[in-house]
């Protein structure tokens, strides 16, 4: 596959993932991003790899093991049907804090 004009180096696109704003230089990328065929995937994963790491943290707390298990999946369960039921809405607000229309 070949890469895109404008495509994010791994720092930029980490912070993209959190929700920060990429420069214009990026403008491209991030339309293609959001506009192109799949970018509900791509928007289920970036959160994925965002909330894994919090679910780790949450399965270390103090607790029995079945609850530890429990308390992380409830939290990324519950966040990725959110994600899920509000992507339309996260992605024109993304379109719109980088100067895009839909």
């Amino acid at each position: 596959m070949t890469r895109l004009a404008g495509d994010p180096g791994a720092w930029r696109r980490v912070r993209y993932a959190l929700g920060f704003r990429l420069p214009a230089e990026n403008r491209d990328w991030v339309r293609h991003d959001l506009t192109d065929a799949g970018w509900r995937g791509r928007m289920l994963f970036r959160h994925l790899a965002i909330m894994i790491p919090v679910c780790v943290g949450l399965g270390l707390l103090p607790a029995e093991w079945w609850i530890r298990v429990m308390v992380g999946m409830l939290a990324l369960l519950a966040s990725m049907f959110t994600v899920a039921v509000s992507a339309d809405d996260l992605r024109r607000s993304r379109l719109r804090r980088h100067g895009l229309d839909q």
